[in-house]
């Protein structure tokens, strides 16, 4: 299992250094595509969309998306946030992004490196670097001011230059969620004969769209959907309290009962500790009500939407690694989280 373990870590080097801003996923899908090609899955491009199949496509159904946080050219050395302009967050029409949101943004990458793209193709357009960050009042947008790129034209995706960091316990990087997508992608050279969604723009909420469109297509219904990804937690004794994380439910539905209570079957087979995020946040909830502090939303899954837009018909559960230092650079997860995690979904595609 060492020895996989560290061909999984070698592909995770590779995808993380491949940009994947949401919104301009289309060569990080490029990349994707040659891994699992060389892994024996047959792939498949849709809008919004890459479907990797092996020899017994029903065997199992996992999802990941696969879109990271980034910038994008917006005019003459002008920069925003791409996941509010994918989302269309970022216009007239009083869909502007809350001020707590701008806030928590504005200083959380002074100083990084970047580097721009094309987004089809994936040729290196130049690097520099993120030295400022301001509110435009008239727009209620987030303007970056970046240095060393003042010759992107708009439209130009800019990525978060990122490398993979190792310690004896941890792996650190911008992880949510080319952390669960190298995941699956390594499920091939397991063995695995199931099939793996990789969606496009779940930063900025679209990502559902794509995935609910293609069971539409083929008249598919499903209750055993697995989608992955990481899961925020405050502090590293929190996110270590479990080694993966569950949900009965998100802010926008109820998931499957069989699907979840099937996963847990695993995970008490496996021997692996798990926690409930919707019971977590119930939990933190009735002690910020004592305490008279702010309750927290249950959160919007990709899966969730799914389940309420197709009124049922296509369900599922999902399987998260609990993480700290969410949406930056810095986000850390467990090394034994992520074995377990690879562990889980063998077992559920068997």
């Amino acid at each position: 299992m060492d020895l996989l373990f560290d061909d999984f870590l070698d592909l995770l080097k590779v995808l993380v250094r491949e940009p994947s801003v949401v919104g301009a996923e289309h060569a990080f899908y490029r990349t994707l595509q040659r891994e699992l090609e060389c892994r024996g899955a047959k792939v498949t491009w849709y809008e919004g969309l890459l479907v990797a199949q092996g020899d017994k496509p029903n065997s199992a159904l996992f999802s990941a998306h696969i879109d990271r946080h980034g910038l994008i050219c917006t005019g003459p050395n002008e920069f925003q946030y791409a996941a509010f302009v994918a989302g269309s967050r970022s216009d007239l029409l009083g869909n502007s992004v809350s001020e707590s949101l701008i806030k928590k943004i504005v200083d959380r990458f002074s100083q990084t490196q970047v580097m721009a793209y094309e987004p089809w193709s994936g040729a290196y357009r130049g690097g520099g670097k993120i030295t400022g960050s301001y509110i435009c009042e008239r727009r209620n947008n987030l303007i970056f001011e970046l240095e060393g790129l003042n010759h992107l034209v708009a439209g130009t995706p800019v990525a978060f230059s990122d490398r993979l960091k190792i310690t004896e316990k941890h792996l650190s990087a911008q992880l949510d969620n080319v952390l669960t997508a190298a995941a699956l992608v390594h499920l091939f050279s397991l063995g695995f004969a199931g099939t793996v969604f990789f969606t496009a723009q779940e930063e900025a909420g679209r990502s559902w769209r794509y995935l609910l469109e293609w069971f539409r297509r083929f008249g598919h219904k499903q209750d055993q959907l697995f989608v992955v990804d990481t899961s925020p937690f405050p502090d590293r004794e929190s996110a270590e309290n479990q080694s993966l994380v569950l949900r009965n439910k998100d802010a926008n539905a109820q998931f499957s009962v069989a699907a979840t209570e099937k996963l847990a079957a695993v995970c008490r087979q496996l021997d692996i500790a798990v926690s409930y995020k919707d019971e977590y946040v119930r939990l933190k909830n009735l002690e910020a009500e004592k305490s008279g502090g702010e309750v927290a939303s249950y959160g919007s899954t990709e899966l969730g939407r799914i389940i309420q837009a197709s009124n049922g018909a296509v369900t599922g559960t999902t399987i998260q690694i609990p993480s700290t230092g969410y949406h930056t650079m810095q986000e850390t997860a467990a090394i034994h989280s992520v074995k377990d995690f690879i562990r889980v979904l063998m077992a559920l595609s068997h």
